[in-house]
């Protein structure tokens, strides 16, 4: 570990008991059903939760690293390691004690594996086959993806199968969820996702230097500065528009918005590091390109699905989940696209879009009812810090070549 990090570790340690969430049980304490246990170590958050097989949560805890890596620009995945060595023990007996239930109690213990930081992962993992080696038990490994996207199930009632959305941080994928396990992928990201784009806008810009957001992360900072500004000020050509796929490319987008940036610090006379009078336009502009290219992709995804008849045509669903799921400027457009294309539109509660460990519980139920990828043996369980999502018919999307109309004929677009 570099000195740096050493010093934002010691700086921080002392408050970190002020970021452990707990949330009580749903339900009383007599559990007749199966349970699992759930943690979660992929990124920057340890979370831990018990649910059973009803879809009831009985008790989760989660430790947050936001404010520490704010302070850093950005996650420092040996600081994020660290951290979640310090603290999973705390919270995986904090999920338990809420819960009312005991590791002998468990059906099943399911821990993601993948993808994910391959420093956080390797705690989350090695710490769960600890406790299945001492109470045998089942372990269940999971995909964090996947687990987004059935996260949705926990909290409605939707059947198989449904056209998914995961915006975050780490990633951007269009994947039509057939059934536990079981996902067409028709796009992805092929560079960086949305959420570390608009991460590493709101850095350029210096928002944390900014007094409305100084206690926020990037993205959240961009959302809340593009709400008083106009995107129409600036105007950023939309990646990708020549293929006819479902891709996504946010690294291109990222650096018009930084030559825009600059162009503007000239024009200011300022220096970088200091607040453009602009920023809000800039904000509104950068976030609403990146809503435009998803929506895009989205409309695609849609009549692909119900061109080749993967989707029904008269009862489908658009499920959107991940961390910037929770952008409610992105969550409208989606929500008009899918209400023009008569699609139902699901997302699951705001603290459930982000990384948590009541996510990778649910997964757990759900293949321990389909009987999918339930181990007696762990032997040869590793870590996979990228790993695909389902079956990648990416190739055959483009091949349809399916042309969008445009948006602004189609969606009554919603102005920042």
């Amino acid at each position: 570990m570099n000195s740096m990090a050493r010093r934002l570790l010691k700086s921080v340690r002392h408050r970190q008991t002020a970021w452990l969430r707990s949330s009580p049980a749903r339900s009383g304490k007599q559990h007749l059903g199966k349970l699992v246990l759930g943690i979660e170590t992929s990124c920057d958050d340890t979370g831990a939760a018990v649910v059973d097989d009803a879809g009831r949560v009985l008790g989760e805890a989660l430790h947050c690293q936001k404010e520490i890596h704010l302070q850093a620009g950005g996650i420092i995945p040996v600081v994020a390691q660290q951290l979640h060595r310090e603290n999973i023990k705390q919270v995986v007996e904090e999920a338990l004690s809420v819960s009312g239930v005991s590791v002998h109690q468990l059906a099943a213990i399911a821990t993601t594996v993948k993808p994910g930081l391959a420093l956080s992962l390797e705690v989350g993992l090695q710490y769960s086959l600890n406790l299945v080696s001492r109470y045998q038990k089942p372990f269940i490994p999971i995909h964090h993806m996947e687990a987004h996207a059935l996260t949705v199930r926990l909290t409605q009632h939707l059947e198989f199968p449904f056209l998914v959305l995961l915006l975050s941080g780490g990633h951007c994928i269009l994947a039509v969820a057939q059934g536990v396990s079981d996902f067409l992928l028709l796009g992805q990201s092929i560079d960086i996702a949305p959420g570390d784009m608009l991460d590493k806008v709101a850095r350029r810009l210096s928002l944390r230097k900014h007094p409305e957001c100084q206690s926020m992360a990037g993205g959240k900072a961009i959302e809340h500065l593009a709400r008083g500004g106009s995107w129409q000020q600036l105007s950023f050509p939309l990646p990708m528009q020549q293929h006819r796929n479902c891709l996504f490319s946010f690294s291109g987008l990222q650096n018009l918005v930084n030559k825009a940036i600059v162009q503007k610090e000239r024009e200011e006379g300022i220096e970088e590091g200091e607040i453009l009078s602009c920023a809000q336009d800039i904000a509104a502009a950068a976030q609403h390109a990146v809503a435009v290219h998803i929506i895009q992709r989205t409309y695609r995804a849609m009549l692909f699905c119900i061109k080749n008849g993967i989707l029904p045509s008269k009862s489908a669903t658009l499920v959107v989940s991940g961390g910037v799921a929770s952008n409610q400027y992105i969550r409208r457009g989606l929500q008009a696209l899918a209400d023009v294309n008569d699609f139902a539109f699901l997302c699951p509660p705001p603290r459930l879009c982000t990384d948590n460990g009541v996510m990778i519980a649910w997964n757990g139920i759900e293949r321990l009812r389909a009987g999918v990828g339930v181990l007696r043996d762990t032997d040869g369980i590793r870590y996979q810090p990228k790993a695909p999502l389902g079956i990648d018919i990416s190739k055959r999307v483009e091949e349809d070549s399916i042309r969008v109309p445009k948006l602004k004929k189609k969606i009554r677009w919603l102005a920042p």
